[in-house]
């Protein structure tokens, strides 16, 4: 019972960042614009400002992403918001919203 319970607040809480509303996007430190989406290999391309955590400039960088479900929340040309994590040693993106 317990694992379950584990496991339904982690799914309450990644549903919450793939939500894409406005609130979602004030708690997320990076902002860019989507330039290329590539479903086939899951990941994404985005024109960013700096990555404080990361010690990373503003750059044009391609991320995996840590759901699928993330590329059906955004197009090329949408301005977002997004965290960032290495995993796997893969730049991978954990929380992304649209942009006001």
């Amino acid at each position: 019972m317990r694992k379950f319970l584990v496991m339904t607040a982690c799914a309450v809480a990644l549903s919450g960042l793939l939500s894409g509303s406005p609130a979602d996007a004030q708690a997320l430190p990076v902002s860019g614009t989507v330039t290329k989406i590539d479903e086939a290999a899951g990941k994404m391309t985005i024109k960013h400002g700096p990555i404080k955590k990361m010690d990373m400039e503003g750059m044009t960088m391609v991320f995996k992403v840590q759901s699928p479900d993330m590329l059906k929340l955004v197009k090329v040309g949408d301005k977002v918001r997004f965290d960032v994590d290495k995993v796997n040693g893969q730049m991978t993106l954990t929380g992304l919203a649209k942009a006001k």
